[in-house]
Order: C-alpha cells, then sequence, then structure tokens
C-alpha cells in the first residue's frame, strides 16, 4: 500500500496547513474573480496549474518536500482546482441572477433556471 506521504509528496498537516488552506484561500478568489469578469471555466483550471506550481515550490522551500513528486503536484492541482471550480460555480451562479433578475432565479448554490415568460416583469 501506498503511503499518503508519497503520494502528496509532503506530510499531511503541511499539505492541508499550506496546500488547502493557504493557497486554497487564493485558488478560491481566483475562482471568483474569473466568475465575476465572465471568463471561462478553463482559465480557472489553468490558472490553478500556476498555483499548484506556486504551492509545489513552497512545499519544497519551507518544508523540505519533494519538489519533482508527479503525484504530489498532480494531488496538489486537483485540490486547488476543485477549490477554484467551486468558487467559480458559486459566483457565476450569483452574478447571473443579480445581473438578468428578470430572466433568472437561483434554485441553489450552485444553479439557476430561466424564468417561464409569463412570470417576466412586463412581458405579456
Amino acid at each position: 500500500m501506498i503511503a499518503l506521504e508519497e503520494v502528496l509528496g509532503t506530510s499531511l498537516a503541511v499539505f492541508l496547513g499550506l496546500t488547502v488552506v493557504l493557497v486554497g484561500a487564493a485558488a478560491w478568489l481566483t475562482g471568483r474573480a474569473m466568475a465575476e469578469h465572465w471568463r471561462g471555466p478553463l482559465q480557472v483550471i489553468a490558472a490553478c496549474f500556476g498555483l499548484a506550481i506556486a504551492a509545489r515550490f513552497l512545499t519544497f522551500a519551507l518544508y523540505e518536500g519533494d519538489l519533482f513528486s508527479l503525484s504530489g503536484f498532480l494531488s496538489t492541482w486537483l485540490v486547488l482546482a476543485a477549490i477554484g471550480s467551486l468558487s467559480f460555480r458559486i459566483h457565476r451562479v450569483a452574478r447571473v441572477v443579480r445581473q438578468y433578475p428578470w430572466r433568472y432565479r437561483r434554485v441553489s448554490l450552485f444553479a439557476y433556471e430561466e424564468l417561464e415568460r409569463g412570470s417576466r416583469g412586463g412581458e405579456t
């Protein structure tokens, strides 16, 4: 069985503290910024790629983690892309509903639906 530290390229505490909390906050803000400026979801994934590189370097420089751990990089990128995508979807739904209240309504935190033609104000 493969040890978790070998997969992450560092200890679990460093991964949770540095990657999930610190760089994860940057991924959350990245997703929010991309949604608010009408960027596409693939740009969030690409930006999280850069954040994953930075997180791996910080892990190496501060905590003597393995810099060239492929599984560590992929797990970091996956976690950051998930955080960024979650933030992107939440803020994109809020943006669409806020900008077009006559056309869409929020169904849940992650979804909106188009209003029926008769329920849009001013149309007959």
